[in-house]
């Protein structure tokens, strides 16, 4: 499978655009907890060079072990010229359902990463469908398997997320949440029908279906 590239960002940059924001979400089909993002911005990147190697391993965070997600993140915070993550509570997602949840995150995290950037044009690049009202944006459907950025993104915004949910299974420990990070596994189901919804879940998701699906 080809890996994300710069191409995306490359044709911005010859535009003018220094500053490319590239965006993605986790956790949007979870049964339980937030909805994470993350933004990135590069310098602008003429050569990959041996500093930077590791931007050769990034990937859609979902294509890569923990470990590997883990080390790339500390070193895109490192060389990014800005990064940003955000989230969307679990009492939003109930109420406003996840599609809306979804887009809040996005432009939320859009405008934390945005108002670093104190010269110049930017242009955002997001995973996905276009997003309402979020400005100097193009979406792009699999989008972190295309750039770069938007990989980088979904990695930051994966350990994030999964740093999270290993906190909520502290508390919530019969959901077994630090191994399925919120997602809907069959053990996961399970642990629904024996202990029932907790205030971490997504009553949004209609999970009262599997509360009398036998064992």
């Amino acid at each position: 499978m080809k890996k994300p590239s710069f191409s995306l960002e490359r044709k911005l940059w010859k535009k003018g655009i220094k500053y490319v924001i590239g965006i993605d979400e986790v956790g949007r089909g979870a049964f339980a907890g937030p909805i994470v993002a993350g933004a990135v911005v590069f310098p602008v990147i003429k050569k990959i060079t041996k500093k930077l190697k590791f931007l050769k391993e990034i990937n859609d965070s979902k294509l890569l072990k923990s470990d590997v997600r883990i080390r790339l993140s500390k070193l895109i915070k490192k060389h990014a010229l800005y990064f940003a993550i955000d989230e969307i509570n679990i009492e939003i997602i109930n109420g406003k359902g996840i599609g809306i949840a979804n887009q809040m995150v996005i432009r939320k995290v859009a405008k934390k990463a945005s108002s670093q950037i104190k010269d110049g044009r930017y242009f955002v690049l997001c995973d996905g469908l276009p997003v309402p009202r979020l400005k100097n944006h193009s979406s792009v459907i699999n989008g972190d398997r295309k750039s770069i950025t938007i990989a980088a993104a979904s990695i930051i915004a994966k350990v994030y997320r999964d740093n999270l949910m290993r906190d909520l299974s502290k508390t919530y420990k019969n959901y077994k949440l630090f191994r399925n990070k919120g997602y809907g596994t069959l053990a996961h189901q399970k642990a629904l029908k024996l202990y029932g919804l907790t205030n971490v879940h997504r009553t949004s998701f209609n999970l009262n279906k599997f509360l009398n699906q036998p064992l």
